[in-house]
């Protein structure tokens, strides 16, 4: 989509969802304590370091010891955060900004883009997302692998149908859970189009 038309539903969603933020915060002040965001630095388009800040859902790892699987550092409460992915809420001022896209790959940490060689750059050819197509076919149910060839299909599938299309079914897998989309998957290996007759974006 366009960056007008992205800007305007940013605003409306920040506008929105400003009583689930706060909502949100309360929840993770009092199960977690401070601090409440969890700040990284990730890579963006073409590789530019960008600052990602997301409501924290998880305990510290220990300073002693192996690390605790993620699902042993939730607590009930921010794990249904997660689900609902709105941990996520804090990155559409991001998107305000412009370091962000509403949808697209999901930012990754730029050791990691590093290590994916040229698939990284193609990977990077676009603005990084809140969500993408990876999160609405399978997300923690996918591979690193898997979640590459999905975000390399997007990038060169990519049109403003197809982004509200992902908008739509993430809303959808907030509230009905996450599932693999094995077609997909065959789709992204084989580089078919799931919109032949959308026009893609250009920019």
């Amino acid at each position: 989509m366009n960056r007008k038309t992205e800007f305007a539903i940013a605003s409306i969603l920040v506008l929105a969802l400003l009583l689930f933020f706060l909502i949100a915060s309360v929840i993770v002040r009092v199960s977690l304590g401070s601090p409440m965001f969890f700040v990284q630095t990730r890579a963006g388009k073409d590789g530019h370091p960008i600052r990602i800040v997301k409501l924290r859902t998880m305990y510290h790892q220990p300073d002693d010891g192996p690390p605790l699987p993620d699902a042993e550092r939730t607590t009930p409460a921010t794990d249904l955060l997660r689900r609902l992915r709105m941990d996520e809420l804090p990155q559409l001022i991001a998107v305000l900004r412009g370091d962000l896209a509403l949808v697209g790959p999901r930012p990754l940490l730029p050791q990691t883009i590093k290590a994916f060689g040229a698939k990284g750059e193609q990977r990077g050819k676009v603005r990084p997302g809140i969500t993408g197509w990876s999160q609405v076919s399978g997300n923690t149910r996918l591979s690193d692998d898997e979640k590459l060839q999905l975000d390399l299909w997007y990038v060169a599938n990519r049109s403003a149908a197809l982004d509200f299309r992902i908008l739509a079914e993430t809303a959808s897998v907030a509230l009905l859970g996450e599932r693999r989309r094995p077609e997909r998957l065959i789709a992204a290996k084989s580089g078919v189009s799931a919109e032949p007759t959308s026009r893609r974006q250009t920019s």
